[in-house]
């Protein structure tokens, strides 16, 4: 909704400073809306009048500085009125009365500013209506000082106290007072038990370092403790979501409050303020130097290891399913080795699974992404013989921000809870990541128990967050145990109890090469594969497509079996890489494309010219890739039964483009050569990427992926759909998988 005053301060920058060309911005948008875009602009202007050069959005130390210099107190006489106007459209921006946007400092400025200093906790700290620097940085953000969105009094009570208490050090800034608790406030807080330990000036500096530790730990509190101690404790208690009453004295009701944080968070149990309880009130990671039971590391468990860990007393391992790297690259033991998790049992440990590919970035997550994760996930498990029951952490492993959770994160484990319903709920599913992230996920539904990322104190997800209530594991430290054959570099983990993983664990299925499909899972695979397309937004009756799912399905799978099994084992190569390759492209046939191909046939039979290479058939191939990819098999032995041909040659390339027109045997045969030329790297192709290492059932996520983009070329929608193809291969995967293990 507009307002009418905010339109006028927009106006102002634009009029004052020729549509922002003074200050480097573009012209702002008399909407009437506060933004960012707005306060980074009434900052420029300050900087302007202020007569920095080299303006920025950043309202940072030489701003204030300057500020300070030349206008320590602005009142109704002594500030240029471009300066006044600037606190005035300030004013409005946060929702006060800024009494016209004129250059006059009038009572109901001073007024306004009063109120301002009185929300912010300032009053006592700055008397009077005069707008002195550190209120002026805090006028020109996005900061609240009321509550908003259901703010909690109490957590508005620590930041006006804090604000008023600490805003004359230093490096302390004017926080928000909105009853949220936040990144922004957590560094305040460290700045305050800094500041009330006794650190200088350019000594304290919002870290947890060593000095805050020693001065923590020389003042455990107790009932009957009182004083700014107990202040800054019964606040680090209110912003990590424990019901307490701010207020400077420890009652027998805090030490109450302290005991069931202390279980809650698997802390000895004193009901004091003590070090460990401080720590993790202030840092993610809490006491480093705590014992955890369990842990997770990229490093095979040998039994030597397994002794170390137990010495230790760790009886839990997180150990991963995949490692997406071909050859393991720097971490080569990351995935679960061949007779680890016997290792892991008979030392009477149990073990955890977690499921990672990449997953660095928001652009990793995605709602098929998260089906495609679900079922690669489910093969891993199965291959690795966790029973039914066992909880697969899911990865988010970066600093995924609120709305990255909202458009990509949640979408993703909807689809990974999807894909786990639709496997009969065999596996249950647990999230991995920072604090933010696994409370979202969990209080949104798709996952029963959260591994909790703290060892990243920085994370904005984690600093200002309490810990998740159904946590499970609390990462907190990277330490090496053992020595000798023992010595192993683990992820210490505080366990809860909410997981214990496995045991004992079903023989592992092993590498096996494919056979024909069972008929017990082919109407289960159309099914499946039908579903997964339809979350990509194929409907099942083809849409504006060609062909329905189940012509397709029939047509690149079940019609042709045996050949794609012949195929498989030929080639050494997963019989999913063909069908995924052969029915996505089926699926992606339209009207237009065979309206192509007719035009195609009719020229060539009028005037014997090769017009348009236009990809056909069932795999959409083009005549340039199939007598590449068929000389290519021909000189290296993998392909026997066609002719040589030659590209510049219309009749050769006709004759290569009509027989996958005309042949699904050839076709589907053809995929096969293709997938084999593209991991030699396409030599005299179109794709400049490096050979792979040669067909094996045990490639990578990251070999399949490739395989899978190289078929579709080497442009950046490629790069993007082999991520969709990605799920669709783990689908097949998942049934050629049983029935080869029947």
């Amino acid at each position: 909704m507009a307002d009418e005053m905010v339109r006028a301060a927009q106006q102002f920058i634009n009029t004052t400073y020729d549509d922002g060309a003074k200050l480097g911005i573009s012209r702002l948008d008399e909407n009437g809306q506060t933004s960012w875009t707005v306060m980074y602009a009434l900052t420029r202007a300050l900087q302007y009048e202020l007569g920095i050069s080299g303006l920025s959005n950043n309202f940072g130390p030489t701003t204030l500085s300057t500020l300070q210099s030349k206008y320590p107190n602005i009142h109704a006489s002594g500030a240029p009125e471009n300066i006044v106007r600037i606190v005035q459209a300030g004013l409005y921006c946060k929702g006060y009365d800024g009494g016209g946007i004129d250059g006059t400092y009038s009572e109901r400025v001073q007024d306004s500013v009063l109120s301002l200093k009185s929300d912010m906790g300032v009053d006592f700290a700055y008397p009077g209506g005069d707008v002195v620097p550190k209120v002026f940085k805090g006028l020109l953000n996005m900061d609240p000082y009321v509550t908003v969105n259901g703010g909690s009094e109490q957590i508005r009570a620590v930041q006006q106290w804090m604000n008023g208490e600490f805003v004359n050090r230093r490096d302390f800034y004017i926080v928000p007072c909105d009853g949220h608790h936040s990144r922004t406030v957590a560094t305040a807080m460290l700045y305050a038990v800094q500041y009330t330990i006794g650190m200088a000036d350019g000594v304290a500096n919002g870290n947890f370092g060593p000095g805050t530790k020693s001065g923590i730990k020389a003042h455990t509190l107790s009932v009957g403790s009182s004083g700014t101690w107990v202040q800054l404790f019964t606040a680090g208690m209110l912003l990590n979501a424990r019901p307490v009453s701010f207020g400077g004295t420890f009652t027998s009701a805090l030490a109450d409050a302290v005991r069931s944080f202390q279980s809650f968070a698997k802390l000895p149990v004193t009901g004091q303020g003590d070090f460990s309880t401080w720590a993790s009130l202030l840092v993610s990671y809490g006491d480093q130097d705590r014992k955890g039971s369990a842990c997770d590391g990229v490093t095979r468990i040998t039994p030597d290891r397994a002794k170390a860990l137990k010495a230790e007393g760790i009886t839990i391992v997180g150990r991963y399913l995949t490692n997406p790297v071909p050859g393991g690259g720097t971490v080569p033991e990351k995935e679960i080795q061949s007779g680890e998790l016997q290792t892991i049992a008979d030392e009477g440990m149990r073990c955890f699974p977690i499921y990672q590919t990449f997953g660095r970035g928001a652009s990793d997550f995605s709602y098929p992404l998260g089906r495609a994760a679900g079922q690669a996930a489910i093969n891993a498990a199965l291959d690795h013989g966790f029973k039914s029951g066992a909880r697969i952490f899911f990865a988010v492993d970066f600093d995924a921000y609120d709305y990255e959770v909202t458009d990509s994160v949640l979408p993703h484990f909807k689809g990974i809870e999807d894909a786990m319903r639709d496997d009969g709920n065999r596996y249950t599913v647990g999230v991995y990541g920072p604090r933010n992230v696994c409370t979202r996920v969990s209080d949104a539904g798709h996952a029963s128990a959260s591994f909790v990322s703290d060892m990243s104190s920085g994370f904005s997800g984690n600093f200002g967050y309490p810990l998740p209530a159904n946590w499970a594991y609390d990462q907190i430290v990277t330490k090496t145990v053992g020595s000798g054959s023992g010595s192993i570099n683990i992820d210490v983990n505080i366990a809860s109890g909410r997981d214990s993983g496995q045991g004992s664990f079903d023989p592992p299925r092993g590498v096996k090469p494919d056979t024909r499909l069972s008929p017990d899972v082919t109407t289960a695979m159309e099914t499946d594969v039908g579903k997964y397309m339809e979350s990509l937004g194929f409907p099942l009756d083809g849409g504006l497509r060609s062909y329905q799912h189940w012509k397709c399905f029939e047509r690149t799978v079940t019609a042709h079996d045996d050949l794609i099994t012949e195929l498989s084992n030929r080639h050494n190569m997963r019989k999913a890489l063909i069908q995924t390759t052969a029915y996505w492209e089926m699926r992606h046939i339209s009207p237009d494309d065979e309206a192509a191909w007719a035009a195609v046939i009719l020229a060539f039979n009028t005037t014997r010219q090769y017009i348009r290479d236009t990809s056909t058939g069932i795999a959409k191939q083009r005549a340039v890739t199939l007598i590449g990819a068929w000389n290519h098999a021909l000189d290296k032995g993998y392909g026997s039964g066609q002719p040589r041909r030659d590209v510049s040659v219309d009749e050769d390339k006709y004759n290569a483009w009509k027989q996958a027109y005309d042949s699904e045997t050839y076709a589907l045969t053809s995929v096969a050569l293709i997938h084999r030329w593209d991991i030699d790297g396409k030599p005299g192709g179109d794709d400049d990427s490096p050979a792979l290492r040669q067909p094996t059932l045990g490639y990578t996520d990251q070999e399949i992926y490739e395989v899978l983009r190289r078929y579709q070329g080497p442009g950046d929608v490629a790069y993007e759909e082999a991520k969709k193809r990605m799920g669709l291969y783990y689908v097949m995967e998942k049934y050629n998988s049983i029935s080869r293990n029947l």
